[in-house]
């Protein structure tokens, strides 16, 4: 690609431009600037405009060096003797009273137990184990919450936090007002002057639960606007130790920037510092060395796994294209931080393969294909069939053809876990999101401004949630009979908030960027030409204030006790949100992936843990 000439000249003679109007003109000049450092001849002579993202981060060959021990039978060998001492450990403490656990400590025994099993990322070897714990525990919740045993007088803030939380997670019917119990009669959280260990780890747990809010639910946001505040002044105060660092990481992702995997990777090195309701006694060092054999041996898995999607790409044709993001990797990671099951191979690749496609597809749409190449690639995709590439361009046809035989395939993969043909679902998902990418050409190439509800209704499927999710999770080997299907998929409620909240979200960190590209159209821009008096920061706060209301909306949908819809039937779904949503922390993770996601590749995929 060869770079055109720059902007035309512009000649202000000082004597006759008032100082408005020379910085109007200075404006102009930077913009048009910018404008041409996206445009470029490509070496069919045509004229297209180019993003100048960051090459791959991932060379195939270092991918394909990879190697790892924990494959070994060994490993997991051991890890099955663990499992096997850890569930005797358990059923112990739940048949009968010890020194360990007592009628005044073992609710909250409970609870610690199975939120430990949950953050270490061992919790789907204890399913059983866990319900029963939970079961138990819920028996003895009342109005005003629990104490920390089932013999307690009076309800603990800590053990009263935690089962909330817990308990709402899983599906059980519990209501927030048993917060209230703990607030003065001013109305504030009651809390000892004195910030003891105890008093902070009842805190933290607080605010965890305020985390899984539903609308309406006042007392949630008073308890994560107090706890907030709380922790932050305690981290301050505390030495350097597994509390702090526990606080720092809830504090830094919350729930919904999450992923189950990073949490284990770093919960792992805390777990038994400050344990504090886990003694030695309690097999904490097994609970420890079994989570890091997990970690391990998903780990060897992981890069089996990432060698076939590196070979995926590099066979496509992907690695001789100069103009797309190549994400494949950073996909990858993000499947594999919110599934770590074994069998779930097809998931974590179907995931990363149909992302990357869809962020090849954006950057075609957004920068580099001609109108009247997206035209033709828009009646290709409808057309669904090899002979539609006889039209397309050369760089198009290779995208094409992957497109289609990936979609294809995993609809072959979903048809055995569902026992239906699904590809017409996923035909109707793309069509509807290529037609979203076409309106938003149009827009581009036109110059015109959308309203806020217009653009924000067409970014809803333009995003790329659904297509993200739909075929990845009907291979699961979960059944997802029609009802079913469709509390998750388009049009759900879930659905639609979890799309508003992604392209709100995204658009709050490649607004800057895609303007700079001559591209108008964005939630930012659309809310500042409705709203004229408003600045970009009233904009964004705007925007930030809509996303909070829409992740309360979110929890609801997915937890809500009054569904016909199991949480476990949601839960990808839901997490697939949390891994989308993760990208965006910092800044558009998916342009700019070589800072946070990079190390979180590294971090959850490419180094074990020591052992």
């Amino acid at each position: 690609l060869s770079v055109a000439p720059l902007a035309p000249r512009w000649c202000v003679h000082k004597s006759l431009v008032s100082p408005s109007e020379i910085k109007g003109v200075s404006r102009t000049i930077s913009a048009s600037i910018r404008m041409c450092r996206t445009i470029s001849i490509s070496e069919d002579g045509v004229q297209r405009r180019i993003a100048n993202h960051h090459s791959n981060l991932w060379d195939h060959n270092f991918i394909q060096s990879l190697s790892t021990p924990y494959g070994a039978t060994s490993y997991h060998e051991r890890a099955q003797k663990l499992i096997g001492e850890v569930k005797e450990m358990i059923n112990s403490i739940s048949v009968k009273d010890g020194e360990l656990i007592t009628p005044c400590n073992d609710l909250l025994m409970r609870l610690s137990v199975v939120d430990s099993f949950e953050r270490l990322g061992i919790d789907r070897h204890f399913k059983s184990e866990i319900k029963s714990a939970l079961d138990y525990v819920y028996s003895y919740w009342n109005e005003k919450g629990i104490g920390c045993g089932r013999d307690s007088v009076v309800a603990d803030l800590n053990a009263t936090a935690l089962g909330f939380r817990t308990l709402r997670l899983h599906g059980y019917p519990v209501s927030s007002d048993v917060l209230e119990h703990f607030r003065e009669q001013k109305g504030k959280f009651a809390c000892s002057a004195i910030q003891t260990q105890g008093d902070i780890r009842s805190v933290l747990n607080l605010f965890r639960a305020s985390q899984v809010a539903f609308p309406g639910e006042k007392v949630m946001e008073e308890a994560e606007i107090f706890s907030t505040i709380y922790l932050k002044e305690a981290i301050l105060k505390l030495p350097v130790c597994g509390l702090s660092r526990e606080i720092s990481y809830v504090l830094e992702y919350g729930w919904h920037i999450n992923l189950p995997r990073l949490e284990a990777r770093n919960y792992i090195d805390v777990f038994g510092q400050d344990t504090i309701y886990l003694t030695p006694n309690m097999k904490t060092q097994k609970l420890l060395e079994l989570a890091k054999l997990e970690f391990n041996m998903f780990h060897s898995l992981q890069q089996q796994e990432l060698k076939l999607l590196s070979r995926w790409w590099k066979d496509s044709g992907f690695s001789q294209m100069t103009f797309p993001r190549h994400r494949h990797v950073d996909y990858y990671t993000l499947a594999s931080c919110i599934d770590c099951e074994p069998q779930h191979s097809s998931f974590r690749l179907g995931f990363a393969k149909i992302s990357h496609l869809g962020t090849v597809l954006d950057d075609i749409y957004d920068t580099f294909g001609t109108m009247d190449e997206l035209e033709l690639f828009t009646a290709a995709v409808e057309r669904w069939h090899p002979s539609a590439t006889e039209w397309l361009p050369e760089y198009m046809k290779g995208v094409y053809m992957v497109l289609y035989e990936t979609v294809n395939e995993m609809a072959v993969e979903a048809e055995k876990s569902q026992g239906r043909d699904t590809l017409s679902y996923a035909r109707k998902a793309l069509e509807a999101y290529i037609d979203a990418y076409m309106k938003e050409a149009k827009w581009i190439f036109s110059g015109f401004l959308p309203t806020f509800e217009e653009y924000l209704d067409n970014g809803k499927v333009s995003f790329g949630y659904r297509i993200g999710t739909l075929q990845p999770i009907l291979t699961l080997g979960i059944p997802f009979p029609h009802h079913i299907l469709q509390e998750i998929d388009f049009p759900s409620r879930l659905n639609d908030v979890a799309c508003s909240i992604l392209r709100l979200k995204g658009d709050i960190h490649t607004y800057q960027a895609e303007r700079s590209r001559g591209e108008k159209s964005s939630c930012i821009s659309c809310y500042m030409e409705e709203n004229p008096e408003s600045t970009e920061e009233d904009a964004i706060n705007h925007i930030n204030s809509m996303i909070d209301k829409l992740l309360k909306e979110l929890n609801w949908e997915y937890l809500r006790p009054d569904s016909n819809v199991p949480i476990t039937s949601k839960k990808h779904a839901f997490d697939i949100v949390r891994a989308f949503y993760h990208l965006y922390k910092y800044r558009d993770g998916i342009s700019v992936a070589k800072y946070e996601i990079k190390n979180l590749v590294m971090t959850t995929v490419i180094e074990p843990v020591p052992l």
